[in-house]
């Protein structure tokens, strides 16, 4: 089968999951070699990611390691030469026929949790207890999306007044979505297949490549978003982000995207994450439990989802 061209990959990344949990890597002597082991897991997960194999956000994967700033520099440019290898790969093999051997959205949940779990496991191997990373020693990460370009020209006029970083990073990446989204072959066959997967597979259109392409473009998103909440708190914590995916869910069912598929639009989801974060906002400032809020999300859910079914029956 097709699935199988990422095997060792899956092999190697097991093996290096069945040490950790045996606990072979203890000690101070060994953090160099489980920092290594951790990142080339980091980038073997991402090939098997872009092969089509799971969509998975890597919520939650920080893992503070021993390498210099050069070598971390090298680990992601390797990394990003084995996403580049891996969609090229699926780009120039005939996938026409290929078959995905389980349903993504399993295979997404699924790896999620195994990431989430490994960050865990590595962030407590020196001290047993989760540890964070801090980056106090590099001012201009958190500067990335705190700070505002636009401050030396908005302050002079209203100096308590300031619009950070993060927020044009969110529209530029709106912005791009909505491009590729309404004007390129990518985001039609998307709203094709999403539509009808059988008949745009049987009008001739390569359906698992293009689905592969959603799912690496999704990841790119993912990082990225990663990366802006470890520069807002100024650190990257393994446990972070549980329960995102929901408030990430609820936001674009509330915008209006079908869960069915092949229909939504960039505008309603950013309209969809202003709601929810009201809303979140708005609970927090009314001190209602964590646990409710969790209820109050599902709920929203469950009622976006249903009026979204009698919308379709009634059109």
């Amino acid at each position: 089968m097709a699935w199988t061209i990422a095997l060792p990959e899956v092999v190697l990344a097991a093996g290096v999951m069945v040490l950790l949990m045996l606990g072979v890597f203890r000690g101070n002597q060994s953090t160099g070699l489980v920092s290594t082991l951790a990142s080339l897991l980091l980038v073997v997960v991402l090939v098997v990611s872009v092969t089509g194999q799971s969509g998975i956000a890597f919520e939650g994967l920080f893992v503070e390691n021993g390498f210099t700033s050069f070598a971390k520099v090298l680990i992601l440019v390797a990394s990003a030469i084995a996403i580049v290898m891996a969609t090229d790969y699926c780009r120039r093999e005939d996938m026409q026929r290929f078959e995905y051997p389980i349903l993504m959205l399993i295979a997404t949940l699924g790896m999620m949790m195994i990431a989430r779990g490994l960050a865990l496991v590595l962030s407590t191997i020196e001290t047993g207890t989760v540890k964070p990373i801090y980056f106090n020693d590099t001012p201009e990460f958190r500067q990335l999306t705190m700070l505002s370009f636009l401050d030396p020209i908005i302050k002079p006029i209203a100096p308590t007044f300031s619009v950070p970083n993060a927020v044009f990073i969110m529209f530029g990446a709106a912005l791009v979505a909505a491009f590729i989204l309404g004007k390129t072959v990518l985001g039609r066959y998307t709203v094709a297949i999403g539509s009808n997967e059988e008949a745009t597979r049987l009008s001739g259109v390569n359906v698992a490549n293009w689905k592969t392409a959603v799912y690496a473009l999704g990841g790119v998103f993912s990082g990225l978003a990663g990366v802006m909440i470890a520069s807002r708190l100024n650190s990257a914590q393994p446990a972070l982000g549980v329960g995102y995916e929901l408030d990430a869910i609820a936001a674009v069912v509330i915008g209006g995207t079908s869960l069915s598929g092949g229909e939504g639009t960039i505008l309603g989801t950013i309209i969809g994450a202003f709601i929810i974060s009201t809303l979140t906002n708005g609970l927090r400032i009314m001190n209602v439990p964590q646990e409710w809020q969790f209820v109050v999300t599902g709920v929203i859910v469950i009622l976006a989802v249903y009026l979204d079914i009698l919308r379709r029956r009634r059109s």
